[in-house]
């Protein structure tokens, strides 16, 4: 009975987004906020203004212009929670002439191998474990983006997305969304700007529970879930770089601001309704092969043991290598354990292709 009770809350929980009729709730699509890419991750997703091959269609579609070969693949998988959650992307793009670029881009986020124990015992109360069946929660997101070159210095992007996210047989909702971005160079110095779900996004939730799974939900304390409306509203990522040049090592270093609006965030800047998030990456590269980078982010209050509230970070590590066309990138992020978040081991790769 335990058992059924854990698992019926998890499935409310996943689903209480879409419990009021139109509601914009705080971490909405947050799946969308975690990051793609171990160079960005290296750097605590400082990537904004820096951004400038494949992956820019997550961080900033005007970076997309920077591509030089006839057409760029990328991929990352990372696990979190030790191994319960699987985290997996892809993309590919490519110039389409001298002033426009285009990439489509894949991520999903989710559990596998949930246990459904909601007909673990029957009408007579009788318990078969061959009843057990198992499901997954997942989020996917699609995601279309376009470049478009307006000055010599200035760049223009967009992503159109659909969001489909799904809870077994349970529930399912599916949205659209729209990004706007910007980068602008002048001499070694880069800015960027990236509004992401400009237009806000909105998940449309329903759900398709049996008399069975009802009468659980209901048993066990739980609101039966209505078809709903779920909005994303609008977060805006501002970003400073600047590149130093030595003899054979050049270095790159980004600080990041994340606004976002739907209200006060454990944040370094908590407030009502924007709060802002600052991140710093930094990354040194030699002869274009060897690259390692470090980022601090995630910074928040928290509680010590003596019930002092204090703030933590979350410093971040990685390293890269590129050999030809071939980009093999690894991040370790909290490094020390410095902050609340768990640490993870992230892998992604990029391989550039030409004619």
């Amino acid at each position: 009975m335990t058992t059924r009770v854990i698992i019926v809350a998890i499935l409310a929980l996943c689903a209480a987004d879409g419990f009021a009729q139109l509601s914009a709730p705080k971490y909405s699509n947050e799946f969308l906020t975690i990051g793609v890419g171990a160079r960005a991750l290296g750097m605590s997703n400082a990537q904004v203004a820096l951004t400038d091959d494949v992956y820019s269609g997550y961080w900033n579609p005007a970076g997309l212009l920077s591509i030089e070969s006839d057409l760029q693949v990328s991929a990352m998988h990372a696990e979190y929670f030790a191994g319960v959650a699987k985290y997996d992307y892809g993309s590919i793009g490519k110039a389409l002439d001298s002033t426009s670029a285009a990439a489509i881009s894949i991520i999903r986020f989710g559990v596998d191998d949930i246990p459904n124990t909601t007909e673990l015992i029957d009408a007579e109360g009788n318990i078969n474990y061959d009843r057990i069946t198992s499901f997954s929660a997942a989020d996917y997101a699609f995601i279309l983006s376009y470049a478009r070159l307006l000055k010599p210095n200035l760049r223009i992007g967009g992503n159109a997305k659909v969001i489909y996210r799904k809870v077994g047989d349970f529930a399912s909702a599916i949205g659209f969304g729209l990004d706007a971005s910007a980068q602008f160079s002048l001499d070694k110095w880069k800015f960027g700007v990236l509004a992401r779900d400009v237009t806000s996004t909105f998940n449309a939730w329903s759900f398709n529970l049996d008399d069975r799974t009802k009468e659980v939900f209901l048993l066990t304390g739980n609101e039966i879930p209505e078809n709903s409306v779920e909005v994303t509203l609008p977060r805006i990522i501002l970003g400073v770089a600047r590149s130093f040049e030595f003899k054979n090592v050049v270095l790159n270093a980004e600080v990041d601001f994340d606004l976002t609006t739907d209200g006060k965030r454990n944040v370094l800047v908590s407030a009502d309704p924007v709060s802002v998030d600052p991140h710093l990456g930094l990354e040194a590269a030699y002869k274009g092969i060897l690259y390692l980078r470090a980022g601090v982010g995630n910074i928040q209050k928290s509680t010590n043991d003596l019930e002092e509230v204090v703030f933590t970070v979350q410093p971040n590590l990685g390293v890269g290598l590129r050999i030809k066309q071939l980009s093999l990138d690894y991040a370790l992020t909290d490094i020390g354990d410095q902050s609340v978040a768990l640490y993870s081991n992230i892998f992604s790769l990029r391989f550039d292709i030409y004619k």
